[in-house]
């Protein structure tokens, strides 16, 4: 029971917000497979919420954009494989609380099961303290994501990309891995691979962040297939 209250304690920390409620927080760390108390309706609340606050983050950042390029940046920052990185960046598999099946298949560590918990914590942090709060700490989280974008970047990302062109071909969808990382913890350079059966060489990318290398890597294996936007649509 201890560590379970330091888990929570320093999740907290990583997020940045203290509940006034806990029982909040931890509705939203509880997968269906638990049991009733679950955070299914805190996700739904969350979704709804997160869209809404970068739709109006980015209909401010970006005055000149049209509806098709604000609705593709919309979709970079909320998908769910963004989600699921900003679980991760929070260490929030340490306190998801998940039924005995769900735990046997990996669902710590499933982008599906992360992103879903990171929405719920959204839903709970409105739940304890209303919307204005929610709102900043949401476009706190997002910062640095936010901050990346532009309009050039509008267009469908690399890694996206290629999970499209291999899902329209029926291949397997490529797998990314971290075959290095060098410098101290706060300046980290890491090195990733995109792996496909279809590679004849490998796709390397390097970059401060994994999420960086690894569009980097997906770039790189689009340069080797020879796929252009065109094939992509």
């Amino acid at each position: 029971m201890v560590k379970i209250e330091e888990e929570l304690d320093k999740l907290q920390e990583l997020i940045g917000y203290r509940f006034q409620d806990i029982n909040h927080l931890k509705q939203s760390l509880t997968h269906r497979s638990y049991g009733a108390f679950n955070n299914e309706r805190l996700e739904f609340l969350g979704d709804a919420i997160l869209n809404c606050v970068i739709a109006c983050a980015l209909y401010d950042q970006f005055p000149e954009a049209s509806e098709g390029q604000l609705s593709r940046l919309r979709s970079q920052m909320v998908r769910r494989s963004t989600l699921a990185e900003i679980a991760r960046e929070f260490s929030i598999r340490n306190t998801m609380i998940l039924g005995r099946g769900e735990m046997k298949s990996g669902g710590f560590d499933r982008e599906s099961t992360l992103s879903d918990t990171m929405e719920a914590i959204i839903g709970a942090v409105f739940m304890d303290g209303g919307l204005e709060l929610t709102r900043n700490q949401i476009l706190i989280w997002y910062k640095s994501r936010m901050s990346e974008l532009s309009l050039e970047n509008s267009q469908i990302d690399a890694k996206s990309r290629l999970q499209e062109y291999l899902q329209g071909i029926g291949e397997e969808l490529p797998q990314y891995s971290v075959v290095g990382s060098k410098g101290r913890s706060h300046e980290q350079m890491f090195t990733v691979e995109c792996q496909s059966s279809l590679l004849r060489e490998r796709a390397i990318g390097e970059g401060t962040s994994r999420r960086i290398a690894e569009q980097i890597a997906a770039g790189r294996a689009l340069d080797i297939l020879g796929i252009t936007s065109k094939d992509t649509g």
